[in-house]
């Protein structure tokens, strides 16, 4: 319930913030004074929310993501697990080539860890006490590696920003078609009337899953480059046996869905049309992607 009610305040504070953007800019009324649409209000108006709750939600995402897991963040070793995360996360950051992230765990059952952060050298690198105890330290070694591989490729950044240019065209698009049709079917001639935004939304739903099919892409394609960084950085048979542990897990409590993308581990069908979806691919996908790397 805790998290239910962060997530729902985080996102009414971004929208506040975004409205009164958009007044500011003088961009909040979409149509012109003949009454037709005014284009480059209603582009602006759907980058700065698309945009803008994407970069602000990314800006955000550390104190979130500490929030909704409970992440503990290490200020001072208090133990030798504590310590050698510390250092392994410390030695890998310097061979990445980005600054040191901060290192924490959060209390959880399940085997996972998740890394965030709106820069490459200000980052979160998390994992959970599931995995600290079901793991081996070279297979640990390897999942943080993964992590790291994240942040070091810039891949929060740039799923951001491919989430806010697919948020912005989903916006201004179905903004469009429920413009046309509330003038050229239900005839409107003054303002907008509501088959205007029952066509938005409904539009704007369609699109979006769409859309959501280009962004599950792009999170399924960095978990390779995010392994093949962690096979680089840890070995590449540490690697694939910190996957084969995945696989044996069962994961009763996933991440909060705002952070799953960000895990070593997803979630989802591997079948059908479920695979459009999946911000992961199969395990036994990537484990293969890895030995075929050898060859």
């Amino acid at each position: 319930m805790k998290r239910i009610l962060l997530f729902l305040a985080t996102n009414i504070a971004i929208l506040l913030v975004l409205s009164v953007v958009l007044r500011l800019l003088g961009v909040d009324r979409i149509l012109n004074q003949e009454g037709g649409l005014d284009m480059s209000a209603l582009l602006t108006f759907a980058a700065v929310i698309g945009m803008g709750g994407s970069f602000m939600s990314l800006a955000m995402s550390k104190w979130t993501a500490k929030r909704m897991t409970g992440a503990h963040v290490i200020e001072s070793p208090r133990n030798q697990d504590e310590a050698w995360l510390v250092e392994t996360v410390r030695r890998q950051a310097q061979n990445a080539g980005i600054g040191m992230p901060e290192v924490a765990i959060y209390d959880s059952p399940d085997v996972n860890a998740f890394a965030t952060g709106a820069r490459r050298d200000a980052a979160l690198v998390a994992v959970s006490s599931g995995l600290l105890r079901a793991m081996s330290r070279d297979e640990a070694e390897a999942v943080l590696g993964h992590e790291i591989s994240h942040v070091a490729n810039g891949d929060m950044i740039t799923l951001a920003l491919i989430q806010g240019v697919v948020n912005t065209f989903v916006i201004f698009l179905s903004r469009v078609i429920g413009h046309v049709v509330d003038r050229a079917v239900f005839k409107t001639e003054n303002g907008h009337g509501p088959a205007f935004f029952v066509t938005s939304i409904i539009a704007q739903l369609v699109l979006g899953i769409l859309a959501s099919i280009i962004v599950m892409w792009f999170s399924r394609q960095r978990e390779f480059r995010a392994d093949s960084g962690g096979a680089h950085l840890a070995g590449r048979e540490k690697m694939i046996a910190a996957l084969q542990r995945l696989q044996q897990q069962h994961q009763p409590h996933p991440l909060p869905d705002q952070l799953q993308a960000f895990g070593i581990l997803g979630f989802g069908g591997a079948h059908g049309i479920k695979r459009l979806f999946m911000t992961h691919p199969p395990l036994e996908e990537r484990i293969a992607a890895l030995r075929n790397a050898t060859n």
